[in-house]
């Protein structure tokens, strides 16, 4: 269970490669097409969060039309590629919306990731996080990433905000 006020999360944002894929990525023998799996839990609670009115990122360094596709079907309002200074996006991002950092759960798995869990107000990660995020991190799910630790987290957000089950909306797409 987290140990944090999760009451007063009102946006989440996560990266994609190591968190909500796994970390083996398979490449094309051309080396331009790289696949990535999606955990279908995870999608499922990304798209009830978007239902509950959280505002939902991602925030990645990839880019792929696959993954606009994705995260866009399932609600994501905020979908940023290319990141290549994540906490300049994540700053940009929680000042369009209005909310505060510290009213932020950020889940990322590696360095690029460290300065946005510095600033944010819940820095969660997968299981198979770095050691340096893993030291930040107020919360590491038993789920290693792309297999359902995002899916892991908002459950508890809104089991925590009442959200959980509690409407017709959960039990539909």
């Amino acid at each position: 269970m987290i140990n944090f006020d999760l009451a007063k999360i009102k946006a989440l944002a996560f990266d994609i490669d190591g968190v909500l894929s796994t970390n083996i990525v398979r490449m094309e023998n051309d080396g331009a097409g790289l696949m990535r799996t999606a955990n279908i839990k995870d999608g499922y609670a990304l798209q009830l969060a978007v239902k509950c009115g959280l505002q939902l990122a991602i925030v990645t360094g990839g880019n792929s039309e696959a993954i606009r596709n994705r995260y866009e079907q399932l609600g994501v309002q905020h979908i940023f590629q290319r990141a290549a200074v994540k906490i300049n996006v994540f700053r940009d991002w929680c000042a369009q919306i209005e909310v505060q950092p510290q009213d932020v759960l950020y889940m990322g798995d590696d360095i690029p990731d460290f300065e946005v869990m510095k600033e944010c107000g819940l820095p969660v990660c997968p299981a198979d996080a770095a050691a340096e995020i893993k030291a930040i991190a107020t919360y590491v799910s038993h789920l290693p990433g792309g297999c359902g630790c995002v899916r892991d987290v908002i459950e508890q957000v809104l089991k925590a905000q009442n959200h959980w089950m509690s409407s017709a909306r959960a039990f539909g797409w």
